[in-house]
C-alpha cells in the first residue's frame, strides 16, 4: 500500500509535465517538423533547457550525493561509446522525423486525443524488444 500511495506524486508530476509540454508546443507535430526544417528555434531552446537542466542535475547529484526519494543511493555508472549509439541515434532521428514524435511526448500526444501516435508507440515498442533481443543474443554469443 505505501508504495502505491507514493506512486500519487508521480501520477501528479506526470500529470502536470504533461500538460507543460501541451501549452509549450511540445507535442506539436508542426514545431517538430520547423525544426528540422531549421525554421524555428523554439524546439532547440525547449531541448536545450532539458540539456542544461539534465547537466546541473546530473552535477548536484554527485556533488551532495543525493539519495532517491525511496532513501535509495543514486549510482551513475558511465558508459562506453561503441557504433551501436550512432546507429540508434540515427533510427531514432528518422523516426523523431518521420512520426513527429519522440519517447517523452508520445504519452503526451495519445492523452491529448492524437491516437494516430499508438503506432509510433507499439513501433518504438518494438524497436525496444528487438533490441533486447539482439543484445541478448550477442551476449549469448560472447559467453560461448
Amino acid at each position: 500500500m505505501k508504495t502505491f500511495k507514493a506512486n500519487y506524486g508521480y501520477l501528479i508530476a506526470g500529470i502536470l509535465f504533461g500538460i507543460i509540454f501541451v501549452k509549450a508546443e511540445i507535442i506539436s507535430w508542426f514545431r517538430i517538423q520547423e525544426m528540422f526544417r531549421l525554421e524555428s528555434i523554439h524546439m532547440y531552446g525547449v531541448i536545450g533547457t532539458a540539456v542544461i537542466t539534465g547537466m546541473v542535475s546530473v552535477f548536484l547529484i554527485k556533488k551532495f550525493k543525493l539519495k532517491a526519494l525511496n532513501g535509495e543511493a543514486i549510482v551513475l555508472k558511465p558508459k562506453k561509446f561503441h557504433r551501436g549509439v550512432i546507429i540508434g541515434g540515427f533510427l531514432f532521428g528518422i523516426g523523431w522525423t518521420f512520426t513527429g514524435a519522440c519517447p517523452g511526448p508520445l504519452y503526451v500526444q495519445i492523452g491529448s486525443g492524437y491516437t494516430v501516435i499508438l503506432v509510433t508507440l507499439i513501433s518504438a515498442l518494438s524497436g525496444v524488444w528487438i533490441y533486447g533481443w539482439w543484445k541478448e543474443r550477442e551476449i549469448a554469443k560472447v559467453r560461448n
